[in-house]
């Protein structure tokens, strides 16, 4: 396989960053590279979308609007509950504005940040940290290999980097 394309294995050393201050929201630097199956859903569709057609040592610098991101913030996705649903949290640690959090959600496990505590209620945000935001990065394609019949089946990587069964 000679570039970047669905059902591909990618390895990639990335740096994202905020393009309004360039805080470094996150890094491969010092890490093993971030390996993926390029069609599954592993990362962000616009991530893949310009990494398409990339090859080995090739580098690329992009831009995405929050709509080829995460999204833009969605004021439904803000609530508040009774402070009493979170007493085993806070027998543990206290409850404080930015903490994460995961909630156990019908659909599963759900990352949110707190916004606000007061005796009665927690209001809690449920969008992605990086909702709202243009997100730069940074990337640089170090391997690349055809995915197997069982990678493709179960949508994700194997062996190095990915999941072990």
């Amino acid at each position: 396989m000679e570039t970047i394309q669905n059902n591909a294995v990618a390895s990639v050393h990335y740096t994202g960053t905020l393009p309004d201050s360039g805080e470094v929201f996150d890094s491969s630097e010092g890490r093993d590279p971030l390996v993926f199956l390029v069609g599954h859903r592993q990362m962000i569709a616009g991530f893949e979308e310009e990494m398409m057609g990339a090859k080995v040592g090739e580098r690329r610098t992009f831009t995405l609007e929050p709509e080829r991101a995460y999204g833009n913030r969605q004021e439904e996705n803000v609530t508040s509950f009774p402070r009493a649903h979170f007493a085993a949290v806070e027998a543990e640690v206290p409850l404080e504005v930015g903490m994460t959090l995961v909630a156990d959600m019908i659909d599963g496990p759900r990352p949110f940040s707190i916004l606000a505590v007061d005796d009665e209620t927690i209001t809690a945000d449920f969008n992605h940290q990086l909702a709202g935001k243009s997100l730069t990065f940074s990337v640089e394609v170090v391997e690349l290999r055809a995915a197997d019949e069982n990678e493709i089946s179960h949508g994700h990587v194997h062996g190095k980097g990915g999941v072990i069964h």
